[in-house]
């Protein structure tokens, strides 16, 4: 018996998830094909990837990489270059599935194209809903597409629901290990460097999102993520620090019945559940085992100290172009604290000022999103040049 293969493209592959998603399919090569790769510039990653899967095509966006690339036997792979050529690409080839992995703004156009032409895709890259949630989802409803979120955080929230209906929800809990600096007070946080921003307690993921976890902006960005996934309002999505990472999310319902996901702190499970959906297959995974955690600790999140959460749940509130304002100034400040160029702390004032000093639309059109995004990263750079924060 033959068996139908998934087509599979997987965007942003040599990131953590990317990497990671990659290892899953080649354990079920029976299961699953690669037609297109795609990566920022990590060439040397890319290239073992090309040769270890051999897609039809793959995309890369630093010149200097495909230059170089192009001087490498890739077989059958045709390599392309730049963001034009990989939309068109996710828009023209059959795909079952999109797993979008490619971090930050980048991810928002192959995200359109993707739903553009009835693609379904695995979302991982979180901050397309950040910037243009609502644009995002009334695309995938009115294309027909279904958008399986990869977030731990999410994933967890869309399997608790499976067979549940929305108006009997009364909250979703978000939960949060807390990162490097659970438990510290602002004065704490003056003299952070990078390295101790970058030590994840619980997980391993790329210098973007280590330092996201370390502010808390990840989970700020989930809040925002989730009320355009779940269609619920800020007042029913909370955050709950859980420092071990094993209850990855949570549903409270209308009669006071919560439904939790548990798991390893680790990505495995996200991203096979996204691959495999609708069926929940098989895994050779690491089984949780209940007697070694011993016990699950829960603590309130300090918005007080971690004001991201504030800036995300302001976003929600304000909709409009608030989510472009706080992810680009966010993308801007980060670089520039893992370059040293700004403090630890610094990061709250770049964002606070640009979310206050860029012109508010109350119901951009993607055009403008594009516009508001330039705009926020010249004026963030301009504060961070001028020391003007």
């Amino acid at each position: 018996m033959n068996i139908i293969k998934k087509k599979i493209a997987v965007l942003g592959s040599t990131g953590s998830i990317g990497k990671r998603a990659l290892e899953i399919i080649g354990a079920n090569s029976k299961k699953f094909e690669i037609v297109l790769l795609s990566c920022n510039s990590n060439e040397k990653v890319f290239i073992n990837q090309i040769k270890s899967f051999k897609p039809n095509h793959a995309v890369i966006n630093s010149e200097k990489a495909f230059n170089n690339i192009n001087k490498v036997s890739l077989e059958k792979t045709s390599l392309a270059l730049g963001e034009r050529a990989l939309c068109d690409l996710v828009f023209d080839l059959e795909i079952d599935i999109v797993l979008m992995a490619i971090v930050g703004f980048a991810a928002l156009k192959p995200t359109i194209s993707a739903i553009k032409s009835k693609k379904n895709i695995a979302l991982a890259s979180k901050e397309t809903l950040v910037v243009a949630g609502n644009y995002i989802m009334g695309l995938s409803k009115k294309m027909k597409t279904k958008i399986i979120p990869v977030d731990s955080e999410h994933s967890a929230i869309f399997q608790c629901l499976n067979g549940e209906s929305l108006k009997s929800v009364d909250r979703l809990i978000l939960t949060a290990s807390g990162g490097p600096f659970r438990g510290k007070k602002e004065s704490d946080l003056r003299l952070v460097d990078v390295g101790s921003a970058l030590n994840h307690p619980n997980w391993k993921m790329g210098k973007k999102i280590s330092i996201d976890s370390a502010t808390l902006m990840n989970k700020g960005f989930e809040i925002i993520e989730a009320k355009w996934l779940f269609d619920l309002p800020k007042e029913k999505i909370k955050v709950l620090i859980h420092p071990e990472s094993i209850i990855h999310s949570m549903v409270e319902f209308n009669d006071s019945s919560i439904i939790a996901q548990l798991g390893l702190p680790n990505m495995n499970v996200p991203i096979h559940y996204a691959l495999n959906y609708p069926q929940r297959e098989v895994s050779g995974f690491q089984r949780l085992d209940l007697t070694e955690i011993k016990q699950l600790n829960f603590e309130k999140a300090d918005e007080k100290t971690f004001k991201h959460l504030i800036y995300a749940y302001e976003a929600i509130k304000r909709e409009g172009s608030v989510g472009c304002v706080l992810n680009a100034a966010n993308e801007i400040a980060v670089e520039a604290f893992l370059t040293k160029k700004i403090a630890f702390l610094d990061m709250q004032k770049i964002i606070e000022k640009s979310i206050e000093s860029i012109t508010f639309v109350a119901k951009p059109t993607i055009e403008d999103l594009f516009q508001i995004d330039i705009e926020t990263r010249n004026f963030s750079s301009t504060l961070i040049q001028k020391n003007d924060y």
